[in-house]
């Protein structure tokens, strides 16, 4: 077998255990997808929360302000109503400090409820808060661990590229760049052992003239129809049937 197809089927076969161990990394990014995803949730139910916090808060402190205002309103109102003397200027007052009681009471309960929300929404994100921060440590194991495997693979895949890189020294470079072409866009094996009469990767039938250039010349062809590269893989050496053990 000629040295130049030696050193790409070695090649090949280097490419064959970087893409195992690619597929081995890629398939560690859902796992940490679900983690980031999992954290992110946790994340934005603090975020909501806090947030739902302030806006409650700036209501909150907004209608004191309207009830200060009101208040004041209020006492006028009472003191104008002490010092009417007329029943007209009376009635007008009490309508007035009637008005503005009832306008407290409602303003006054709504404060509660306020504060009662903002109660229940400090107390929520306590919990979201916690269960953020518990999560943080459960993932953190989960995470090393994810880290020291993948290390693993990246040394791996690392040593494997510097084999493959030191053996396409051996290849001539019009015909790996062909090869790498392929392979890449395949995605799989790019180089095949002629079968029989047929194309291995495709099972197509190979002309008679280019069959025996592969089977005569040696030469590395292109199939027709699938795009691979072929080769005619040496015949095994024939067994004499008349030898024997030595006596």
């Amino acid at each position: 077998m000629q040295a130049e197809l030696v050193a790409l089927l070695a090649v090949q076969e280097d490419d064959g255990v970087i893409r195992e161990l690619e597929q081995g990394l890629a398939a560690f990014t859902p796992r940490l997808s679900s983690l980031d995803k999992a954290r992110q949730r946790a994340h934005d139910e603090v975020e909501r929360t806090r947030s739902a916090i302030e806006k409650e808060t700036e209501r909150y402190r907004a209608l004191e302000a309207r009830i200060r205002d009101h208040r004041d309103k209020h006492e006028r109102n009472v003191a104008t109503l002490d010092q009417a003397r007329k029943l007209r200027e009376a009635t007008a007052a009490m309508a007035q400090v009637e008005m503005a009681r009832r306008v407290l009471a409602e303003e006054e309960s709504e404060l509660a409820a306020m504060a009662r929300r903002l109660g229940e929404l400090q107390s929520a994100l306590e919990a979201h808060r916690a269960a953020f921060a518990a999560l943080e440590s459960e993932q953190a194991d989960a995470r090393a661990t994810l880290r020291d495997e993948m290390a693993v693979i990246e040394r791996q895949l690392a040593d494997a590229r510097a084999a493959r890189q030191a053996k396409t020294a051996a290849v001539p470079a019009p015909l790996l760049a062909r090869y790498e072409r392929i392979a890449l866009r395949r995605k799989a094996p790019a180089l095949y052992a002629i079968r029989g009469l047929t194309c291995a990767a495709c099972d197509t039938s190979i002309p008679l003239q280019r069959r025996n250039s592969l089977l005569v010349g040696g030469a590395i062809d292109l199939c027709e129809v699938c795009g691979v590269l072929l080769y005619a893989a040496p015949a095994p050496p024939a067994s004499n049937p008349d030898a024997g053990d030595p006596a």
